[in-house]
């Protein structure tokens, strides 16, 4: 039997188990509030024991926020995707369009789990965590394509915060507005107002 096939099937297999926790901690939260779920339920309703929850999420708030860490890590990739040519701003801007289309449609469950996030202040703050992260490395890519110089990084730092900023607004005023309106097209004019001063 081969062993080169065996990672790519552990990794496989984790994957589906960090989703399914994911999946189970969206599922439970949203149908009973966050207050009013455990770890242990959230391992019970994914089939697997306390023990494994740990070994791949630290509290049921990091379960929950799987979903969007891995979205941004998508939306990482697209920027690092990006031809070297392009602008900072002008990079984020396009991958952000690009990701967009690649997230496609955002299903109830989803937007159920977003409105759940924007309410509750344990996820506000793990959120906030998770975006800080996500600013340091974007800053690092934007300091790649800068062609004044900035020693103490804090332009890069600005342009990466300013952008997730203006990802931030544009969904939470997506949740608020009429069915049928276009996240895009809120996204792409908050960008527009937000690049002003970093394209």
């Amino acid at each position: 039997m081969s062993t080169t096939a065996e990672p790519g099937l552990r990794e496989r297999k984790k994957a589906a188990t960090r989703q399914a926790l994911h999946d189970a901690a969206v599922r439970l939260a949203t149908e009973h509030g966050l207050d009013r779920i455990t770890v242990e339920a959230i391992a019970d309703e994914a089939g697997v024991s306390r023990r494994t929850f740990s070994n791949y999420f630290g509290s049921k708030e990091e379960a929950l926020m799987y979903g969007d860490s891995r979205r941004i890590r998508g939306l990482i990739e697209a920027v690092r995707a990006r031809p070297t040519a392009e602008s900072p701003w002008a990079a984020l801007t396009a991958a952000a369009a690009t990701f967009n289309g690649e997230l496609g449609e955002l299903d109830a469950r989803r937007v159920a789990q977003s409105r759940l996030l924007r309410s509750h202040p344990t996820l506000i703050a793990a959120q906030v965590q998770t975006f800080a992260g996500v600013e340091r490395e974007l800053a690092a890519e934007v300091a790649g394509r800068m062609a004044e110089a900035d020693p103490r990084g804090i332009r890069a730092r600005m342009t990466a915060a300013a952008f997730l900023a203006a990802l931030r607004v544009s969904f939470n005023m997506w949740l608020d507005a009429p069915v049928g309106t276009s996240l895009w097209e809120i996204a792409e004019e908050a960008l527009a107002n937000a690049g002003r001063g970093f394209a």
